[in-house]
């Protein structure tokens, strides 16, 4: 099928931090502790404006259910979207694991044939995660979400971003490629990279705008995880908890998302603004 949702597999996802309250806390974590936590806040944002304790969540590109699993421990319905069958078993096999089989639905599908499989209009929430670096066309893949969404709803949207790319180049030692990713139409850094597109916040925010959304936030993701030794984090006490306050406290910073590795943009509905 047409524009993948998903990353191949040889290029996995980072796996989605659980809720806040889960008291391990691995670098996979760290790593999408941000995202969940604004999510989390839309959605409880939602509970409150519907009065309906469980939403209607659309997961496009979800894959294994990195995110979808944690939303529906939180109560509310997920259907998952994905090219991938062997992605849609795991995504199975973790829903029963947490006891949410009856929550949580995965369709094979793809951004291009999005309403092929589900209808429009029908969602309080869509999560297009690690979707537009891969589509063909992503405006028309911004567009599809928002078309899935109900008058009043929100939009999660995570990509690329194109000043991370270029700083770990950077400081890898790799200037010529750092210079390539700076001023490539697609952020790629050389006919290696294996990310097709990033992306800057104004061309995120620019997509969401241009498809009906007001932008409700902007956060950088993974300022520091990514740039910070392994080692560092593992073994020095409390560096852990200290690194994950520091994301937070950048990730709203407008500075900060020129180095980001990825961003993060909530959009919502005209309708969702008013209410």
């Amino acid at each position: 099928m047409s524009d993948p949702m998903r990353p191949p597999a040889s290029h996995p996802r980072p796996q989605t931090a659980s809720p806040r309250s889960e008291p391990s806390r691995s670098r996979a974590a760290l790593r999408t502790a941000v995202v969940w936590d604004v999510l989390r806040d839309a959605l409880d944002r939602r509970v409150k404006a519907t009065g309906r304790q469980a939403l209607d969540v659309l997961d496009t590109g979800g894959g294994s259910g990195n995110f979808a699993v944690p939303v529906a421990e939180l109560g509310h319905r997920v259907t998952v979207v994905d090219p991938s069958p062997n992605a849609l078993f795991a995504l199975e096999r973790r829903a029963a694991e947490a006891d949410v089989a009856d929550r949580v639905r995965g369709v094979q599908g793809d951004a291009g044939g999005l309403f092929d499989v589900v209808e429009r209009g029908g969602y309080d929430a869509v999560l297009c995660h690690g979707v537009l670096e891969y589509v063909d066309d992503p405006a028309e893949g911004v567009r599809n979400a928002v078309a899935a969404l109900r008058a009043e709803g929100v939009l999660s949207l995570l990509a690329a971003g194109l000043g991370g790319a270029v700083l770990a180049r950077a400081l890898a030692g790799h200037f010529t490629e750092a210079r390539q990713a700076l001023s490539d139409p697609d952020g790629r850094w050389g006919t290696g990279d294996p990310v097709p597109r990033r992306f800057t916040a104004e061309q995120l925010t620019g997509l969401v705008e241009a498809a009906g959304l007001r932008i409700g936030a902007v956060h950088g993701v993974r300022v520091f995880a990514d740039l910070v030794p392994g080692g560092l984090v593992d073994t020095e006490p409390g560096a852990m908890d200290a690194l994950l306050k520091l994301e937070a406290a950048a990730a709203e910073i407008a500075a900060f998302h020129a180095v980001a590795t990825q961003l993060h943009v909530l959009g919502e509905t005209r309708g969702a603004e008013e209410a």
